[in-house]
């Protein structure tokens, strides 16, 4: 199942020059957590997801929006 949550972690963690390892690291969580959140198969938990705007200095609603949705019928 495709999440409905897009996330800008890897757009800012290379602008901050920093391996996924380094990130990993930094958040307290394994790289491959790192891969599965950049790659939109896992929703990082809430407390995670505020470590991510301090180390980005960004609010969370920069890093992790909703997709647009569109229903038929």
């Amino acid at each position: 199942m495709k999440s409905d949550i897009i996330n800008h972690i890897k757009e800012y963690r290379n602008n901050n020059g920093w391996t996924q390892e380094e990130l990993a690291a930094k958040a307290g969580v394994s790289r491959q957590s790192i891969v599965s959140i950049e790659k939109g198969k896992y929703i990082p938990s809430l407390p995670l997801a505020l470590k991510f705007s301090e180390l980005f200095g960004c609010s969370t609603d920069v890093l992790f929006q909703r997709k647009e949705v569109n229903k038929h019928g």
